[in-house]
């Protein structure tokens, strides 16, 4: 995982929003209509105080669309729940993995069938800095 990048509310990014829908199958009549002007913090975060962006690195979230040098907006006001995708910090270090909870113990789960799950053992340094809401990555 590389370095935190902290979330500034003064990025304003602004892109026309076009109403009509695109079709992913077969091409529908075009429509020039723009509604407004699209602002992607609006899209992207909920808590704007509790917000930040970390780049991934590695393959271990593969399966569930999560690549190498793709962007995560991760929100530290969501409390983590069993199945979500977290950042994690194990012994200072940091991890992106789907979070497990199954009684009474703790597992970061990678999502790529090479990785292996890592339990949380009571004599490791362990948090959950955040809960991951949206991934970023060009196609």
């Amino acid at each position: 995982m590389e370095a935190i990048a902290a979330f500034s509310p003064r990025l304003f990014i602004s892109c026309p929003l076009v109403v009509a829908p695109v079709a992913a199958g077969f091409p529908s009549p075009a429509e020039d209509y723009v509604e407004r002007s699209l602002d992607l913090n609006e899209c992207l975060v909920q808590h704007q105080e509790a917000t930040f962006f970390v780049r991934a690195r590695g393959s271990s979230m593969v399966g569930v669309g999560i690549h190498d040098g793709d962007t995560l907006v991760v929100d530290r006001a969501l409390e983590p729940a069993d199945g979500q995708i977290v950042i994690a910090l194990v012994d200072g270090e940091f991890t992106v993995k789907r979070l497990r909870r199954a009684e009474g113990r703790v597992f970061l789960v990678a999502e790529n069938p090479h990785y292996r799950a890592l339990e949380v053992t009571p004599g490791q340094r362990f948090e959950v800095w955040g809960v991951v809401t949206y991934v970023i990555h060009p196609i």
